[in-house]
């Protein structure tokens, strides 16, 4: 049987069975033995005939800033790397490269492509440092030429499968990689070889805790934390490890510490307990994971660590009240792992928002020192870290119908749904137009609740969300395009009021990465695997192309053999989002006769 007809016989065989959807692992493989789950089939069926991608900008005929960019300053020789998630470890996003720039950005190319051979959800954030680009899937880590793409390493590791196969990159210090795995552990490995170094246990996979974050290492400690916070009894953790030997440094908690919780390490200082969290009986404190990167102030040695939802993610009548730290960026002392504070942006949550990417720390044009995080409630919001107090709150995607309860009786409807706002990858900031760059998702999501006694039926280590749906697909509420939203928004945002200059709207969600540079120019894709350049400064496109599958992960920018290349991690596939079925890939792009 020819692979077309096999891939029809399943998807028959799937609808038939009515589990299109489920999320699942599948036995079933294509010839480059790809794993193919029953969600990637239902997005292979809702991604016939999608359409070309398409934007549009408009401008804000009430903005009020600076008439002008500033002019770029000379690259730094740090400029040729990307060494860390977000480039630097404040995650600005920013590159001083300007080779190429706004008047030659028309002659951009693909100029080589690494198949991974998987299909997967390909969040990495890719690193380019000492040479060579650095990528991961969920189970591997690979090295690849930065110019020509040619392998230079690839090593797979072995271990049960998780409900969603994602991996966010890999972090590097002093001749090491790092990088988390879904069953828990953080594992280390030498930055020339490959060879697995060391490895340390930070989740417990039966309670369906992982880590798909990027870590990201700094004074000879590499800081990651867990994920897992859909799940019944698990809790999000982070820790700091020793680079060199993978031993536990701290650990803090980020919800309550109950009896029988794991402590892997010395414990952070702090003033948490459970007086935010009145649970019923029968309901254990779960939630608050941390499932993105991070972000650190090497001047103050402060950490910045953004927290998922509490669980159940719809029920709140089970965990009455604020639910601390969820849905907060807390900050601790890096090296100790103390609490310092905390900005809860939303608190009691139940539509599933995460602070679902690190926050950037960046000094404006007005001289204020600013913590910019745009969470999945769709907003930017913007903290003076003189005084911690909020500058403002700025709606980046659709808002509606966000203050109804959810109900056992009847469906919810709102927006930004579950997988709405901003998700994983983090604003990006230039300094040359004072503006933060925003990516966001315009999708809904549907809910109705399972009833008390339901919610509490289920059982520790089981997905915990108080949805009710029979279709498995629907476990974290019902993600429809029948009410016609499905989009994505760039906006570019003034970082010292708040009020946005110009705008774009793309006819496929944005959550892949931003990245803005001196020539001019912000890059981006969307889940259309239409990959953009856009003049920074008026939001007008100058390139577009569609390069590969839906672009989820890293857009990274650095120079090889003294030619500026972009480096985009494409080919994303998930049970969540109906996107065209391509394999994970990394395409890079340079300028004709470079």
């Amino acid at each position: 049987m020819n692979r077309r007809l096999k891939l029809f016989s399943i998807v028959l065989f799937a609808l038939n069975a009515g589990v299109v959807g489920g999320g699942v692992t599948s036995a079933l493989a294509d010839e480059a033995e790809v794993e193919v789950g029953l969600g990637e089939l239902r997005s292979a069926i809702l991604s016939l005939l999608a359409p070309a991608g398409a934007v549009a900008t408009e401008t804000n005929p009430n903005y009020k800033g600076a008439a002008a960019p500033a002019p770029a300053a000379p690259p730094s020789p740090a400029a040729a790397d990307w060494p860390s998630y977000n480039k630097t470890l404040t995650s600005e996003r920013f590159s001083d490269l300007s080779q190429i720039n706004t008047k030659n950005v028309g002659k951009l190319k693909v100029v080589c492509t690494y198949d991974t051979g998987r299909l997967t959800a390909f969040e990495s954030g890719l690193l380019m440092v000492e040479g060579a680009l650095i990528g991961t899937t969920e189970f591997d880590i690979f090295s690849i030429n930065p110019a020509t793409c040619a392998e230079n390493w690839r090593t797979h590791e072995e271990y049960p499968s998780y409900i969603l196969p994602t991996n966010r990159g890999a972090a590097y210090l002093d001749g090491m990689l790092f990088r988390g795995t879904q069953d828990g552990r953080v594992l280390a490995y030498d930055f020339k070889t490959g060879k697995r170094l060391w490895e340390a246990t930070i989740g417990d996979a039966k309670k369906g805790e992982d880590v798909p974050a990027a870590p990201i290492a700094w004074q000879g400690l590499v800081f990651v934390g867990n994920a897992g916070g859909d799940f019944k009894g698990a809790k999000g953790h982070m820790y700091a490890l020793d680079a060199k030997t993978g031993k536990i440094v701290w650990q803090f908690f980020l919800v309550p510490k109950t009896e029988g919780d794991a402590v892997r390490g010395p414990e952070g200082a702090t003033p948490l307990d459970t007086s935010t969290w009145k649970m019923v009986p029968g309901a254990p404190i779960s939630g608050g994971g941390t499932w993105t990167s991070t972000t650190l102030d090497p001047a103050s040695g402060l950490l910045y660590v953004p927290v998922g939802n509490p669980a159940p993610d719809y029920d709140n009548s089970v965990r009455q009240g604020d639910n601390l730290f969820t849905g907060s960026v807390v900050v601790l002392d890096a090296k100790t792992g103390a609490y310092k504070n905390h900005f809860q942006l939303v608190p009691r949550d139940w539509h599933d928002w995460d602070v679902s990417n690190p926050p950037a720390l960046i000094k404006t044009r007005g001289g204020k020192r600013l913590m910019a995080v745009a969470p999945k409630d769709g907003h930017l919001y913007g903290f003076d870290l003189a005084d911690n107090k909020l500058l403002y709150r700025t709606p980046a995607t659709r808002i509606q119908n966000v203050a109804e309860p959810f109900a056992v009786d009847k469906d919810v409807h709102f927006c930004p749904g579950a997988a709405g706002g901003q998700e994983w990858n983090s604003p990006a900031y230039d300094p040359l137009t004072n503006f933060i760059f925003t990516g966001q998702v315009e999708w809904c999501t549907t809910v109705r609740l399972q009833t008390r006694e339901e919610v509490l039926a289920s059982s520790v280590g089981q997905i915990w969300t108080g949805e009710k749906s029979f279709n498995p697909a629907n476990i974290f509420g019902k993600f429809s395009r029948a009410d016609g939203v499905w989009a994505g928004w760039l906006h570019a945002v003034d970082a010292d009021t708040g009020v946005w200059k110009w705008r774009l709207k793309s006819n496929y969600p944005i959550t892949g990465a931003v990245t803005p540079t001196a020539g001019g120019l912000v890059f981006f894709g969307d889940m259309g695997g239409n990959f953009y350049a856009l003049d920074a400064a008026t939001g007008q496109k100058l390139w577009g192309k569609k390069i590969g599958g839906a672009i989820g992960g890293g857009v990274i920018t650095y120079t090889a053999n003294g030619a500026q290349k972009v480096a985009v991690a494409t080919g994303y596939v998930s049970p969540a989002f109906p996107v065209q079925i391509r394999r994970a890939e990394v395409a890079i792009l340079g300028l004709e006769g470079n």
